[in-house]
């Protein structure tokens, strides 16, 4: 398979191929949703926390005597049935990660990215490079490459400029070909990859 290679005024520069075998359809569905619950699980910060009954702060006190007052027993005042009291199986802090393997990651993100080719979603183009950090600038490149909704760039190292002049588009995100995942892949309308970040990403999917 091939890809038509664009510079940021739009016009045709060449093709590149893919060399890395795409996944054939009904394979690498699992490991995709493994990938992304795993990803997602990660970003969580896994610190609430409540306090028990043994943690609130209270009297050891009884409250009232056991019998003889027509109220119902009470032994503490930081019984969970109280105002103020602690809190029955509540949260603690946790870790949420799960462990996915490293070729069950890489073939999720060749599903993901074989998918997003055969729907013509992925751009590749020769350079990003900007003169300036300005936003104007970053616009008419997304405009010279008909970049309709959200995208995600991809260049092979991070670019000061383009970091800068993309930041104030909230429907832009950037990545590099070295941290490149498979939810960054599946959530944008459209991929835009740098020639090298292309085939960089490519040489890593190609590995068995």
């Amino acid at each position: 398979m091939k890809i038509a290679i664009k510079d940021i005024k739009g016009k045709d520069q060449g093709e590149v191929e893919v060399s890395f075998p795409l996944v054939e359809d009904g394979r690498g569905t699992q490991a995709v949703h493994d990938a992304v619950v795993a990803y997602r699980a990660a970003q969580r910060m896994g610190t609430a926390s409540t306090k028990t009954m043994g943690e609130v702060a209270g009297s050891g006190k009884k409250p009232w005597r056991q019998k003889g007052t027509g109220r119902a027993r009470a032994g503490s005042f930081r019984s969970p049935l109280w105002r103020g009291g602690g809190v029955v199986f509540g949260p603690k802090p946790r870790d949420y990660r799960k462990k996915v393997n490293a070729r069950t990651r890489r073939l999720a993100l060749r599903k993901a990215l074989s998918e997003r080719l055969k729907a013509g979603d992925v751009v590749v183009v020769n350079d990003l490079k900007l003169e300036s950090p300005k936003t104007k600038e970053f616009l008419g490149v997304l405009s010279a490459l008909d970049l309709k909704g959200t995208a995600l760039i991809v260049a092979q190292q991070p670019d000061r400029n383009l970091t800068l002049a993309s930041r104030n588009v909230p429907t832009v995100a950037l990545a590099t070909s070295e941290n490149l995942n498979t939810y960054d892949v599946l959530r944008p309308d459209k991929l835009v990859f740098t020639k090298g970040a292309f085939e960089s990403v490519s040489a890593r999917l190609a590995e068995e």
